[in-house]
């Protein structure tokens, strides 16, 4: 009875040393995958103290809208004694015809055949944007544009209500950039015209 009692012990402590040994080699496995994958996701640091979690506003943030910056449109002397006026070309859809006007400096133009008006504002031969300031890099016509207010019945259309001047571009490449958008007329700026 003895010799059956230690046989079955001995059985018994070798299945549990056989059964630790298997737990222990199922639980080093997946940390050996773990060390081996790239992490998942992006990989995100704590944000600095008075920031909150990322994609969340920071602690003192409302829901206020984001004031855009507003441009300050410098045009040069020399630039301003150079070019007196711009010529336009206007394009009537309904009528499948294109005229070309010539408008002053800080002058009013009408669209003949239609209620549009267009005050015409700066004019920079090559034109140059930089942090919060408009101007030309140069008396050249390089980059040549105009800033416009177009007025339908006496109600600004053009650029958005709120903004100073929208721009139009001499070069085809950037026409479309933010075009004049009318169901019947086109606008587009041809050329300065020089004194």
């Amino acid at each position: 009875m003895k010799k059956i009692i230690s046989i079955l012990t001995a059985a018994m402590l070798l299945s549990s040393v056989a059964a630790c040994k298997k737990k222990d080699e199922q639980q080093a496995a997946p940390q050996q995958q773990q060390t081996t994958e790239a992490p998942r996701g992006p990989i995100v640091e704590p944000a600095p103290q008075g920031h909150g979690a990322p994609g969340e506003m920071p602690s003192g943030h409302g829901t206020a809208p984001v004031k855009k910056m507003e441009f300050q449109v410098v045009v040069p002397p020399d630039v301003q004694d150079k070019w007196p006026a711009v010529r336009f070309v206007v394009e009537d859809r309904k009528q499948n015809r294109t005229e070309e006007l010539t408008a002053s400096i800080g002058g009013e133009m009408k669209i003949p055949g239609s209620n549009l008006t267009v005050k015409v504002g700066p004019f920079l031969p090559d034109f140059t944007m930089t942090a919060g300031t408009i101007t030309s890099a140069s008396g050249d016509l390089n980059n040549p544009a105009v800033g416009v207010v177009v007025y339908e019945n006496g109600t600004q259309i053009f650029p958005e209500p709120g903004k100073k001047w929208g721009w139009l571009w001499s070069r085809k490449e950037l026409q479309m950039m933010h075009p004049f958008q009318h169901e019947r007329f086109a606008l587009m700026l041809k050329e300065g015209v020089a004194k």
